[in-house]
């Protein structure tokens, strides 16, 4: 019973998102999946770098929220700066009621202002994928008997025109860095697409604002191969997003100790707070793998179960440049 009506419910929050200002993904690793926080990075590593993630979110629902994405990017010095493609698969709701697929190139034009401080500035074209799974697995509030739960015998909704919707998105970017600072921004969904089944709503824009640093723990000590532990590094950090209406802030602290990682970032919103995220990772020569748990202390605690996320980063040998360029520092999880 309380499964049929968690069910009940979960699919009838999912039409709603069909016409409804929908959110995009909240990834918990930021710089582990740098092209979806912000395009600008495209290139920002030099060498060819494929990034993996995998997230389930909330699984202590009835079918828990799943994405998947990849990422490749590579500096050209004839183009001066980088390219870069993603791709995305999100599923919600049981059996991936409603899912998004999304296909993304950008370029980042790469600049030198000061001797240390470099600028990147992106521009991103995606094509989106809206599908809705309509089979028996919705459930709407007037197929909810209060006795007996769910009854196949009441009509629900009457099925839209069309299930799939492609369309065409844009999002930008732009990067500053020096040797222990980098901060940036992003605008995402800047035609605001529409992705509604039964009527149009369009995808509100989101704003990314984001920034942080490096503190050596002891600013004399040289910093040891990927082989052995390395000078302690210290980096706070925050992100700061804006959709919809909703504000959300994070900050967060990284300990890099090499080969080791672990950060805690607290997540929370205009009124109230969401969540407390722990972070570890492994990075190897140019291999990297990283997890990190949402603990929910919001009122959704008690039925989610958090939420999980893997990344595998891997950095290809530098093809041979005409010109040396330097590799915009961030954090690696």
């Amino acid at each position: 019973m309380k499964k049929g009506l968690k069910t009940a419910l979960l699919g009838v929050m999912l039409l709603g998102a069909a016409g409804a200002n929908a959110q995009d993904v909240p990834f918990s690793q930021f710089y582990a999946n740098p092209l979806y926080l912000n395009p600008a990075f495209a290139g920002s590593a030099v060498a060819p770098r494929i990034s993996l993630t995998y997230r389930a979110q909330w699984p202590g629902l009835v079918s828990p929220y799943t994405t998947v994405s990849a990422s490749y990017d590579q500096y050209f010095n004839d183009l001066h700066g980088g390219i870069g493609a993603i791709i995305m698969s999100d599923r919600q709701g049981d059996h991936g009621i409603l899912s998004t697929n999304m296909l993304g190139v950008m370029y980042a034009f790469h600049f030198q202002v000061t001797r240390d401080i470099h600028i990147s500035a992106a521009l991103q074209t995606s094509l989106v994928q809206n599908a809705l799974n309509w089979s028996t697995y919705l459930r709407f509030p007037g197929q909810i008997d209060p006795q007996t739960g769910y009854t196949y015998g009441i009509d629900g909704m009457q099925k839209p025109d069309k299930t799939s919707r492609i369309s065409l998105d844009f999002n930008a970017g732009m990067l500053v860095s020096g040797n222990k600072w980098y901060g940036g921004f992003a605008v995402s969904h800047l035609t605001q697409p529409n992705q509604a089944f039964y009527s149009e709503d369009r995808v509100p824009m989101k704003i990314t604002v984001h920034g942080g640093g490096f503190f050596n723990v002891n600013e004399e000590a040289r910093r040891q191969s990927s082989l052995g532990l390395g000078t302690p590094i210290i980096s706070p950090n925050i992100v700061y997003q804006y959709q919809g209406g909703l504000h959300y802030f994070n900050y967060g602290v990284y300990l890099d100790w090499v080969p080791f990682l672990v950060g805690v970032w607290f997540r929370h919103g205009t009124e109230n707070i969401d969540a407390f995220i722990f972070q570890a990772g492994v990075q190897q020569d140019h291999f990297k793998v990283g997890y990190s748990y949402d603990v929910t202390v919001s009122k959704l605690a008690n039925s989610t179960a958090g939420s999980h996320e893997l990344t595998v980063g891997l950095l290809l040998p530098v093809p041979e440049q005409k010109k040396k360029v330097k590799a915009i520092r961030c954090p690696s999880f």
